[in-house]
């Protein structure tokens, strides 16, 4: 969960090219535990497309969505603002179908590239203009590719992100097919329980 001010490495007073090195510590950002691994797996499996196909992945940290989805086949793009955060990416995927670039998530540098499925999770709750930049994201997909969103709202006392309900609003003006899936009651996929609003949306634009 990162929001992205001055250079993009900084957030919340947060230095992400810092705080690289011990980002996979989260049990839901390394996916070192197999059984939260697995969780993740099982969700790609379904939200991304059957067949292996061109997976745009932004804000991607150090790749372990990346991972996932390659290991099924596909071919990833990862973006990412933090350069720190790339490299990690590269490191992990090295050997795979997968380039990743330091870049920002609202206007991902891969020119005329078209994609079969755009992935980001805890990204567009941070951004100043989520419906501009669903639309670009939209315009990034091949005919029938779909946008994978995790997203959720976090804290109690002065809670932050983006609730399901606003989301599939924002998404209502692209047409298509919207699904909603709720997370929070899956322990497996954050390493503990929680009790905050966590989802994720799968939409296939017109």
């Amino acid at each position: 969960m990162t929001i992205h001010d001055g250079d993009g490495t900084r957030t919340h007073g947060v230095d992400w090219d810092g705080a690289a090195a011990a980002f996979d510590e989260e049990p839901d950002h390394g996916l070192r535990d197999p059984a939260v691994r697995a969780a993740w797996a099982a969700r790609l499996r379904a939200w991304l497309p059957e067949r292996p196909g061109d997976v745009l992945d932004l804000g991607c940290g150090t790749g372990s969505l990346s991972l996932l989805a390659a290991e099924r086949g596909h071919r990833v793009t990862g973006v990412d603002r933090s350069p720190a955060m790339v490299a990690l990416a590269r490191e992990k995927l090295a050997g795979r179908d997968a380039v990743f670039l330091v870049g920002d998530a609202t206007a991902p540098p891969v020119g005329e590239e078209r994609y079969d499925a755009v992935l980001v999770r805890h990204v567009l709750w941070t951004l100043p203009e989520p419906d501009r930049a669903l639309r670009h994201w939209r315009d990034l997909l091949r005919p029938g590719g779909r946008l994978v969103l995790v997203e959720g709202v976090w804290g109690t006392v002065s809670p932050v992100g983006v609730p399901a309900d606003r989301l599939t609003a924002l998404l209502a003006p692209l047409g298509g097919r919207v699904s909603v899936e709720r997370l929070s009651r899956d322990a497996a996929l954050w390493g503990r329980e929680v009790d905050d609003e966590r989802y994720a949306v799968v939409a296939v634009p017109d």
